[in-house]
């Protein structure tokens, strides 16, 4: 199993009219893809927000596997 951080974003205008992604929240989770990590990491966020949808906190997420880790 490899280890991912998974970040999420809320995309927000700046005062220039761009859009920015700014990051809502992040976690460190065990998975055998990036797929899986992504489904893990949604479902702790929506825990850890009490939330029922991480999409009421955030636009995006995206999934990187961290360095080191196993494959």
């Amino acid at each position: 199993m490899d280890r991912y951080i998974v970040m999420f974003y809320k995309v927000i205008m700046d005062g220039a009219g761009h859009d920015r992604r700014v990051l809502q929240h992040r976690a460190v989770v065990r998975a055998n893809s990036e797929v899986g990590a992504l489904y893990e990491a949604k479902a702790l966020f929506r825990e850890v927000a009490n939330i029922a949808d991480w999409r009421l906190r955030a636009d995006t997420c995206e999934a990187v596997v961290l360095a080191g880790s196993p494959t």
